[in-house]
C-alpha cells in the first residue's frame, strides 16, 4: 500500500533573524516498506553555507552544527523514536532514543544511508529513500518530525520545523512530530 504524497512546508523558529528570502518545503511518501522524503530549499541559496558533497560519505556525529536536514520517526503510544541527520556533504547519522533525549545511541540496523542532493543558484534539494521495515513494523502508523538547521554564510544559524511547540527550538519534542502517516496494511 502506498499513501498519497504529502507536501510539507517548514517554518523558521519564531523571531529568527536571517530567514528572509528562504523557503524550505518538500514531500514525504510512505510506501509498503519504504519512506521517501524530499527537502527543497529555494530563494537566496547562495547565502546559505552548504557543504559540497564528499567522495566517501561517513557516519558522523554533530552534523546539526552546520546545515543539516533531519527526520524524526516515532510510533504513536511509544516513547522511543529515531533521528536521522543528513548533511549536504552526504555525511549522515541515525540515532535511536528510548525516550525524550534519553538513551541516545547509533541505530545499529543502518550501515549506510545513501541520499541524493542537487544544487542550482536558486535551489537546493535533498532526497532520501529509506527502507523502514526493519525499523518500524508495517502495521504501525508513523509520526514524523521534519526539520532543518540552516547555517548562513554570515554565521547566523536558523532552525526550521513542521511546528515549533516549545519556547526554544527543540526538534525532539514528540508533539512536534506532527505529520502522521498511516500504517501499512500489507500481508
Amino acid at each position: 500500500m502506498t499513501t498519497p504524497t504529502r507536501p510539507f512546508r517548514l517554518a523558521p523558529f519564531p523571531g529568527s533573524a536571517g530567514t528572509s528570502g528562504i523557503s524550505v518545503s518538500g514531500t514525504v511518501l510512505r510506501q509498503s516498506e519504504a519512506l521517501a522524503v524530499r527537502f527543497e530549499v529555494t530563494g537566496n541559496v547562495g547565502d546559505i553555507d552548504i557543504a559540497p558533497p564528499v567522495g566517501a560519505p561517513e557516519r558522523r556525529d554533530k552534523l546539526w552544527e552546520a546545515t543539516c536536514f533531519e527526520m524524526f520517526l516515532g510510533i504513536p503510544d511509544s516513547d522511543a523514536y529515531l533521528e536521522f541527520n543528513l548533511s549536504p556533504s552526504h555525511h549522515w547519522n541515525a540515532y535511536r532514543f528510548d525516550g525524550y533525549r534519553k538513551g541516545m545511541r547509533n541505530e545499529p540496523l543502518l550501515r549506510e544511508l545513501p541520499f541524493a542532493t542537487e544544487r542550482t543558484s536558486e535551489r537546493f534539494s535533498l532526497s532520501l529513500e529509506l527502507e523502514i521495515s526493519s525499523l518500524v513494523r508495517d502495521r504501525h502508523p508513523v509520526s514524523i518530525g521534519l526539520t532543518a538547521v540552516i547555517l548562513m554564510r554570515n554565521g547566523t544559524t536558523t532552525y526550521w520545523a513542521l511546528s515549533h511547540t516549545g519556547p526554544e527550538p527543540d526538534f525532539h519534542r514528540r508533539d512536534s512530530f506532527s505529520l502522521l502517516l498511516p500504517a501499512h496494511e500489507g500481508a
